[in-house]
């Protein structure tokens, strides 16, 4: 069952690239108090995502804020040292690059994508979800293959 407005995320553990290492952290604690901008992508360092998703809210990260987003997040099934790598070579700055590595907030979520036939196992969905203080308040998910309505520019509309 796909996730939808008003509902609580999933209590799964995530992981992102901090200067000191690997850390862990609950998405309740992640969520907690706080209005996040998350975007998900099918992988990191793959070609829309690369040159379209991710730009988008390094471009628009100042604009997010001011609209009171306290954090901006991104989500990949991959692991924390790809999503920090790719975060650094586009220059993400306070973006928070999350691993998911497993796959267990998309699965929970109800957002696989299989994309097996391409060698690249079970990834996310591209979509984009406003979640204040771990409720979701809005969510954009995108047709396979498309960019149209998770990018930055469509979140600066739903705040």
């Amino acid at each position: 069952m796909t996730i939808k407005v008003g509902d609580k995320v999933p209590s799964v553990t995530l992981r992102y690239l901090a200067p000191d290492g690997v850390k862990a952290v609950s998405s309740d604690e992640f969520f907690a108090g706080k209005k996040v901008a998350l975007f998900a992508v099918p992988g990191a360092f793959t070609r829309t995502c690369s040159q379209r998703h991710l730009p988008s809210y390094v471009t628009n990260e100042a604009q997010l804020k001011a609209k009171g987003v306290d954090t901006i997040a991104c989500l990949a099934v991959n692991d924390p040292f790809v999503m920090g790598a790719w975060g650094k070579e586009h220059k993400a700055g306070d973006i928070v690059m999350l691993g998911d590595g497993s796959g267990d907030f998309t699965r929970a979520i109800g957002l696989e994508l299989d994309r097996i036939k391409e060698g690249m196992g079970i990834r996310s969905q591209r979509y984009s979800m406003l979640v204040d203080n771990g409720v979701v308040k809005a969510l954009h998910i995108e047709e396979p293959g498309q960019f149209e309505v998770s990018s930055a520019e469509t979140m600066l509309k739903t705040l």
